[in-house]
């Protein structure tokens, strides 16, 4: 991400974009707790009752209607690996 990123005043709001992985498309909302967002989220991914730890990292953001959106990419290489049902016992 660019070295331009917007200071957030303490408990501001920022959309969360989801690319990639399991959580792809989806979208959540946070809150800023130091003046900025988070540069990287971990997710829970429940596949058949088996959780992983899935992560996401920011990759850019962009202001709509004075809101922060900013896209988090899936990172699989810092991701544990879901485990195909069919592999299971």
């Amino acid at each position: 991400m660019t070295d331009s990123k917007p200071t957030l005043v303490h408990g501001d709001e920022y959309i969360v974009i989801y690319s990639g992985g399991p959580s792809d498309g989806q979208t959540d909302r946070r809150i800023s707790t130091d003046g900025t967002w988070d540069e990287s989220l971990t997710v829970i991914a429940s596949e058949g009752g088996i959780e992983s730890m899935m992560n996401y990292d920011a990759t850019s953001w962009r202001e709509v209607g004075g809101v922060y959106h900013v896209t988090y990419t899936f990172d699989p290489g810092d991701s544990e690996e879901v485990e195909d049902p069919i592999d299971r016992d």
